[in-house]
């Protein structure tokens, strides 16, 4: 869709509503609720080419709302324009912004939900059951042919034997559930990004947990979001709380779509690892870290 001319107005007068056209975007029911309730003061916590995250202040931690271009990654908490990047930040760092009303108003841009899309993956049972030579494909185009696990590493992220990753496969080999949460201490809040590469394996796994029906997903899921709460950012925050509800990006959600075999795998892998940056790689990692849990921990028993 081309781009729909707004007036422009200085960043701290804001946008005048009676003199500009709402930019119609798909929002996720993940945000439903801040986009439909009041209108409420939000703050610019990150602004590039593909997104704008407002954090809405509220109770406890509050929460984020992304406005996105067509060509980001689909994150749970998005309302995504029909238009690709520019290849210029979206609105100023500094523009101010409100959430609510059915709208999304950053600076001169305002955003209105003119449809909706569920973040949730609708698999064929609570606890679908993977197919084999998917999960495999999967493993080898993630870690590599032949390439031990113990090999896998990210920017960002201490590499060996004593490093976090390596910590979290021994805790897989062994079925033991407890350990991968502790290796969440040293996983949160480290790495590059807007949101650090840790952050996104223990999302990736989170949400793999919940949906794949592992019994103590909500248990590990409370676990890490706890430990989130002081160690990382306001957008890796509000994440793992959407990862916590089964709630995940577009990519993702068609990784689990293929895997059941409802779409073909490898393009849904493709577009899984090349999206964004570090981070698909990393939630791609947190994903097959929940279907080796769930695996060693409830089917194998």
């Amino acid at each position: 869709m081309s781009t729909i001319p707004i007036p422009r107005r200085t960043a701290a007068a804001g946008p005048a509503l009676g003199q500009v056209t709402a930019v119609p975007a798909a929002a996720s029911t993940g945000v439903a609720a801040l986009l439909r309730g009041p209108v409420r003061r939000a703050r610019v916590i990150a602004s590039t080419p593909t997104g704008v995250y407002l954090h809405v202040s509220g109770e406890r931690d509050g929460d984020v709302v992304g406005v996105l271009t067509s060509d980001a990654v689909r994150l749970p908490l998005g309302c995504v324009l029909r238009r690709p990047s520019t290849g210029r930040p979206l609105v100023p760092p500094t523009a101010t912004a409100e959430v609510g009303g059915g709208r999304v108003v950053v600076g001169d841009l305002v955003v209105s939900a003119a449809a909706w899309w569920d973040p949730r993956p609708r698999l064929p049972s609570a606890r679908p059951a993977l197919l084999p030579e998917g999960v495999r494909q999967l493993r080898t185009t993630l870690y590599g042919d032949g390439v031990p696990h113990s090999a896998f590493g990210l920017p960002g992220l201490p590499t060996g034997p004593g490093g976090p990753l390596a910590a979290l496969r021994g805790a897989v080999r062994r079925a033991d559930l407890d350990a991968a949460l502790r290796t969440a201490t040293r996983l949160i809040g480290m790495g590059p990004g807007l949101t650090p590469a840790g952050d996104d394996v223990m999302a990736g796994t989170v949400a793999g947990l919940v949906l794949l029906g592992h019994p103590a997903a909500p248990r590990f899921a409370a676990g890490v979001n706890a430990l989130a709460a002081c160690r990382t950012t306001e957008l890796s925050r509000a994440v793992l709380r959407h990862a916590a509800a089964g709630r995940v990006s577009s990519e993702y959600a068609a990784v689990l779509h293929a895997l059941v075999g409802e779409r073909p795998l490898a393009p849904a892998v493709d577009a899984l690892l090349t999206s964004g940056s570090t981070g698909s790689r990393a939630t791609a990692l947190g994903l097959c870290t929940a279907i080796d849990l769930v695996e060693r921990t409830t089917r194998v028993r």
